[in-house]
């Protein structure tokens, strides 16, 4: 039997939280719009340089640092009506699968996790560009969109409005922009 040695690179991209953010919007009496930011978002992207489809994605979100710019509705956001923020302070994204769609554009499926509660959801994310900081390090931009359900993760608080309709719409938008930090690629050796 013969063995032949095959190089795996891989290259990880570090998360800039301060460059780096999840923003969220929703319906208010069914006529305008909230918009608020998570906290601080952390995670890597690990890409295999000659199979981009076995790269992968983690992403931590520091829920119990949103803001709306209220600090009343932030606090009622924070509590059990909504995230449950002091027993689940973070949502996690975790991939699955990433198919490269184009050179910059990829369809990236994963487990979100939302106080407490996992679902399957599916990110068309798109690389924004790639560059050197003025500090000499490589960074990347990616960006996405999605509409989520919030009941879905368990944020059913709402209140039936007389004329009709809800408070807070079910549906919420996330916006999702990150910076990540290119780390010194690792090559690995495996047997075959």
């Amino acid at each position: 039997m013969t063995t032949t040695a095959e190089k795996v690179s891989t290259t990880t991209w570090t998360l800039d939280p301060v460059h780096s953010s999840v923003e969220f919007s929703a319906k208010h009496m069914m006529i305008s719009t909230v918009r608020g930011r998570m906290g601080a978002v952390n995670g890597e992207i690990i890409v295999d340089d000659q199979n981009p489809a076995n790269s992968s994605i983690q992403l931590t979100v520091d829920i119990a640092g949103l803001t709306t710019s209220d600090e009343k509705r932030d606090g009622h956001l924070r509590s059990g009506d909504f995230f449950d923020a002091e027993n689940h302070p973070e949502a996690t994204f975790k991939s699955t699968r990433i198919e490269p769609l184009s050179e910059n554009k990829f369809r990236v499926a994963g487990d979100l996790t939302i106080r407490g509660s996992t679902k399957s959801i599916t990110l068309d994310v798109e690389r924004d560009g790639e560059g050197v900081s003025p500090w000499g390090m490589v960074v990347a931009g990616f960006s996405s969109a999605i509409t989520l359900n919030r009941k879905d993760f368990g944020l059913n608080w709402n209140v039936a409005l007389e004329a009709g309709g809800v408070l807070v719409s079910e549906n919420v938008k996330l916006e999702i922009t990150i910076e990540a930090i290119k780390q010194v690629a690792t090559a690995d050796t495996a047997a075959a």
